[in-house]
């Protein structure tokens, strides 16, 4: 990719995590199938095309492809990247969205960073043309979702499952990282992560911000080698990592083109109370505040790489998520894309996936009869008057 080709980008939401349904049973989540992508795969792809979207954030069902070490089934994952290589689409691959085979278990599993590696070193054999990854997708909200709130996977509350879930999930990202570039060199890591911020609402509640502003770095703080304050430090070890865990992420470093994805919603922003509680506050700083504070600390180029707001909001959160992005362009920053996501609506997110309701949520750029929403209109708009004038500008893009 030239560095000076702007990334407009959507994708398919391929979340699969699996739940606790209210009669007791474990189901598995699985957002290609109720969004109705394994029927209408080809379909989907020229959607993609028909709004001039050359990037599209993508990813096999790891659950259903990764049958056990070293056994695999390519089918579905052939017949669709094959696909968009000859739409001359280009896919930033996505190893991991929220979920693992069930012989894995769930993300408490030590073994889990191991068995990843594998599975994305044979991604990468079998296709080593592919040059962008996230190898696993917002690692904070998976950690957080599965083993602070127990919502998810493991169904886990507790600072020390937080912890063990978040140091697997790292570990196990810097170690596909490091299979893919054994197999292409030239690999850039688009590292799609949550963009939060922690609000005060009176002073008693202003420590706990505090820590919470400071804990909503850490799982980009471990793979990119940031130093922690001693507070982090400590709250790792006192539930339950080790020193050597600790400076395993400092001597593993991967020295490779990395992008930092920051991906903000109007529920990333929240409201602290003094007892450490939180509610949702809504958009107050904005994409434009909380990335210029991620992007101050790991100094990496940039990508907004998923945003998105219910109908009829759709259009004017658009046009403002945009403007953010263009303005931090502006600004110096350099913007590597920008992303809707995702291409189609969305199902049961309203309960973060926590219930099997089948409640369309108005999100996509086409809803799922695959007709053009207001939103897909002003994305095509906006990448017909910007593509031209973006690609011939200097992003400035350094890479690690």
């Amino acid at each position: 990719m030239s560095a000076n080709k702007f990334m407009f980008a959507t994708g398919i939401e391929n979340s699969y995590p699996t739940i606790l349904l209210p009669d007791g049973t474990k189901k598995r989540v699985d957002e290609m199938e109720k969004t109705g992508h394994y029927k209408n795969w080809e379909l989907d792809f020229s959607l993609v095309k028909d709004l001039g979207i050359q990037f599209l954030r993508y990813g096999p069902p790891y659950y259903k492809t990764h049958l056990g070490p070293g056994k695999y089934d390519w089918e579905f994952t052939d017949l669709t990247f094959n696909k968009l290589k000859e739409l001359d689409i280009i896919p930033i691959v996505d190893l991991c969205h929220f979920g693992v085979p069930d012989w894995i278990g769930d993300f408490q599993n030590p073994d889990f960073p191991a068995h990843f590696e594998e599975y994305a070193k044979a991604f990468a054999e079998r296709f080593p043309h592919l040059q962008f990854y996230t190898p696993i997708n917002e690692i904070f909200i998976a950690a957080t979702f599965s083993a602070q709130y127990g919502w998810w996977n493991e169904r886990l509350s507790s600072d020390k499952a937080f912890i063990n879930a978040l140091k697997h999930l790292c570990k196990a990202n810097v170690l596909a990282m490091h299979a893919i570039l054994k197999v292409q060199p030239d690999a850039t890591f688009i590292q799609s992560e949550s963009s939060e911020y922690y609000h005060p609402m009176k002073p008693e509640a202003q420590k706990i911000a505090n820590i919470l502003n400071q804990k909503r770095f850490l799982s980009l703080d471990l793979i990119y080698g940031y130093p922690l304050k001693v507070s982090m430090y400590e709250y790792l070890l006192d539930n339950g990592m080790t020193r050597a865990e600790y400076h395993w992420f400092e001597e593993n470093q991967v020295n490779a083109r990395c992008i930092m994805g920051n991906d903000y919603y109007e529920t990333n922003e929240h409201l602290v109370r003094p007892d450490g509680s939180t509610e949702p506050s809504g958009e107050i700083f904005g994409y434009y505040v909380i990335t210029h504070q991620y992007f101050s600390r790991y100094k990496l180029p940039i990508m907004h790489t998923e945003t998105n707001r219910i109908m009829p909001k759709s259009v004017d959160w658009f046009y403002k998520e945009w403007a953010n992005v263009h303005r931090l362009k502006q600004d110096g920053i350099p913007v590597a894309g920008f992303t809707w996501y995702s291409l189609l609506h969305q199902v049961d997110w309203d309960s973060a996936l926590r219930e099997d309701a089948g409640r369309i949520n108005e999100l996509g750029l086409y809803d799922l009869e695959r007709k053009i929403m207001p939103v897909g209109k002003a994305y095509k708009k906006i990448i017909e008057q910007w593509q031209p004038v973006l690609d011939t500008e200097s992003f400035g893009l350094h890479f690690r």
